[in-house]
């Protein structure tokens, strides 16, 4: 059958065009050549790293049925993320099979498999296994055998969001090694969701990384990437492509890249579209979660001094999901020092919900010796409808918070008239407007960071697990970036860091309220309060001594 194969269809780009034409699509971009010829010539073990919509699920379906057509007895497994994500791939398959003349030949015959789970070709031998078959990252894999696996797209924004997650997903791929047959082929696809992904560990395994990113890099990308960087883009670079511009001008102008961008926030675009998931840069990302202290937060009291420590025995299990970079972890505190005494003062700050996706982001502060404690904060969607107002209002209530701040930019202080009523009603007490003219990601990055690198900052662990419980309702690869910890852990000073920022920026108003008592040292209040404590015994036994009544005296008046 070999012998009957159209010569000039030996080389896959020309199928590919083939392909491209029965869709009615144009012409495959350089760019998707490129891909497709990396696809025929890679090692048996490789990774092809682009930027999103270039289309290499859409390459890859046509190298299979290409592959199909040359070796028809050849069995192919597609992993997928989800297991409808990867029944879109064979069932892709199928469908070309049956409506391209030149594939007639590969249509399922009527005793054989013929399902968008799994099918076989026309000319295949009889076998346990199918010509085709699709299956999910978490599905049954063991039992299955393959010449040819493809991991398209097996990372999610779901399944790598947490450490935990992360090693779920890196121990599913080992198992890729007990299916493919000897002398078999993994070619992954993907495009990274997270700077901890798991294409970084492939070449550690004996996978050979190619990355097309949707821009020229600049020297310093260009020297991250190494020699992962495809070849066509050195040398369109060496041939003088301009840094920035598109590597695919023809489908993606500069324009539309940089509306991309707007939309997903530099970070977001870093990963998505430049496939950069370096972390070189130690003052990238300057707020850690482990310099968070993770406790539980009294609503009126707290400790007078708290000790912290990175102690592997004082972090929190898996069941408080950290979104942090790997590595990161929450921790206890390894001491707790003095009495609790009620807090100096508490306040909770609203940042209003602004346009399209935005959330009303809040943060309930409260103060002691420097500390500051977080029992609630997170987000809330429908900003300055009456049910979020009321629920602030008891927010308020039920922390005693001394003082509102509301972030006026937007609406010019009309939110602020609007909750007025409910706190009359609810919770007397002073309502303030801020206004920011400083640029948002440096603000947030210069009050929190001294906060957190001083382990100043408490966070309750119930605020925690609602964080991450709250964006469930929202979509998949959207939810992450509404997370007050995962934009704790990813916000950069440079102008656009994060798509959604609204529950980061409510926080840093409310330990920006208390930045002025934070220079205070705790162990000198603890001291004073102890002196001031002694001072009291003492007069209370001289007047019971003298029989004089004792003078009214108040702590630190």
């Amino acid at each position: 059958m070999a012998d009957d194969i159209r010569p000039e269809l030996r080389d896959f780009r020309n199928f590919l065009y083939i392909v491209w034409k029965h869709l009615g699509l144009p012409d495959p971009t350089p760019v998707q050549y490129d891909l497709a010829y990396y696809l025929q010539h890679a090692p048996r073990r490789s990774v092809i790293e682009a930027f999103r919509g270039v289309g290499k699920s859409w390459i890859t379906v046509s190298y299979v049925l290409w592959r199909l057509y040359l070796n028809p007895q050849l069995k192919v497994l597609v992993v997928s993320a989800s297991k409808t994500q990867a029944d879109n791939f064979s069932t892709f398959c199928l469908q070309l099979i049956n409506s391209m003349p030149l594939l007639s030949r590969l249509q399922p015959r009527k005793d054989q498999r013929d399902s968008k789970i799994q099918f076989d070709v026309g000319p295949a031998l009889e076998s346990k296994d199918p010509s085709v078959r699709s299956i999910g990252i978490t599905g049954q894999l063991t039992g299955s055998r393959a010449d040819l696996i493809i991991p398209d797209d097996i990372e999610s924004a779901n399944n790598s969001l947490t450490q935990v997650a992360r090693d779920r997903l890196s121990e599913a791929v080992k198992e890729f090694d007990a299916i493919i047959k000897p002398g078999g082929e993994i070619k992954y696809l993907g495009t990274p969701q997270t700077e901890m992904s798991i294409y970084n560990a492939l070449p550690q395994r004996g996978y050979e990384i190619r990355v097309w990113p949707s821009r020229y890099p600049d020297e310093k990308l260009t020297a991250r990437y190494g020699s992962k960087l495809a070849p066509y883009i050195v040398e369109a670079i060496a041939k003088g492509a301009l840094v920035g511009a598109s590597t695919d001008s023809a489908r993606f102008s500069d324009m539309d890249l940089a509306e991309r961008e707007a939309s997903y926030g530099r970070s977001g675009f870093a990963l998505q579209f430049q496939l950069d998931t370096s972390l070189s840069d130690t003052l990238r990302y300057p707020l850690k979660l482990s310099d968070l202290f993770v406790m539980a937060v009294n609503q009126t009291s707290a400790p007078e001094q708290l000790v912290w420590a990175a102690d592997p025995s004082l972090a929190w299990s898996d069941d408080l999901p950290c979104v942090g970079f790997t590595g990161d972890r929450y921790y206890r505190p390894m001491r707790v020092q003095g009495d609790y005494i009620p807090y100096q003062g508490s306040v909770l700050a609203i940042d209003p919900k602004g346009r399209g996706a935005d959330e009303l982001g809040y943060a309930v502060a409260n103060q002691l010796n420097g500390y500051i404690h977080v029992p609630e904060a997170g987000g809330r969607q429908g900003g300055y409808n009456p049910e979020s107002l009321e629920w602030l209002a008891q927010c308020a209530k039920r922390n005693a918070v001394n003082k509102i701040i509301v972030e006026s930019n937007f609406g010019d202080g009309m939110f602020t008239e609007l909750l007025k009523p409910y706190i009359a009603r609810i919770h007397p007490c002073t309502i303030e407007e801020v206004r920011h003219s400083v640029q948002k990601e440096k603000r947030i990055c210069d009050t929190l960071e001294p906060v957190l690198s001083s382990h100043k900052l408490i966070i309750d662990p119930k605020v925690i697990q609602h964080d991450y419980q709250s964006v469930q309702s929202y979509g998949v690869e959207q939810r992450h970036g509404y997370m007050l910890m995962y934009q704790l852990s990813r916000i950069t000073r440079e102008r656009g860091a994060l798509r959604h920022d609204d529950r980061i920026d409510a926080l840093a108003m409310a330990v920006g309220h208390w930045t002025t008592i934070m220079a205070q040292d705790d162990n000198k209040r603890v001291n004073e309060r102890k002196q001031e404590l002694l001072n009291k015994e003492l007069e209370r036994f001289i007047a019971n001594a003298l029989g004089r009544p004792q003078k009214k005296r108040g702590w630190l008046s």
